[in-house]
């Protein structure tokens, strides 16, 4: 078993001997996507890939509260608010807007990337350094200003 699935289950059993049912809940939706991966795949899944099951998750909620405060049921935003709160205890930590520009700087200057046509070269290495830590997103608009 994986560290990250050690934690988690570690967490969940926390949270059942507290009596914190809504947080056994979202420990117990997070494990059942890990799971329906694994039964799908038939393979056991590694730190990094429950690492992108949980940002999975974190990005569903996301979506799901922008649906919600657009309707006007600001209840149900603060439920799925409250969710990437317990789901993001379990990832790594964030890293700062300095490290990230200095982890994006070294990435393009490794790669010797100098048009926006090697962005994909550099994000593809900054995938794994950045997993759980940084916003995609966030990091490919950087690239994109830093190369166009």
């Amino acid at each position: 078993m994986s560290a990250l699935k050690s934690k988690i289950t570690e967490a969940l059993k926390v949270s059942m001997r507290e009596r914190n049912m809504e947080t056994v809940t979202v420990i117990r939706n997070v494990q059942a996507a890990i799971k329906q991966i694994e039964v799908d795949t038939r393979e056991e899944l590694d730190d990094a890939r429950v690492l992108a099951v949980l940002e999975k998750q974190i990005k569903q909620r996301k979506e799901s509260i922008a649906a919600f405060l657009g309707a006007g049921r600001d209840d149900l935003a603060a439920k799925e608010q409250f969710e990437i709160g317990v789901i993001s205890q379990f990832l790594p930590a964030a890293l700062s807007e300095q490290e990230l520009d200095t982890l994006i700087e070294d990435e393009i200057s490794e790669q010797g990337a100098t048009t926006i046509r090697d962005m994909g070269k550099v994000m593809n290495a900054l995938r794994p350094k950045i997993a759980g830590r940084a916003d995609a997103s966030v990091v490919s608009g950087k690239i994109k200003s830093r190369l166009g």
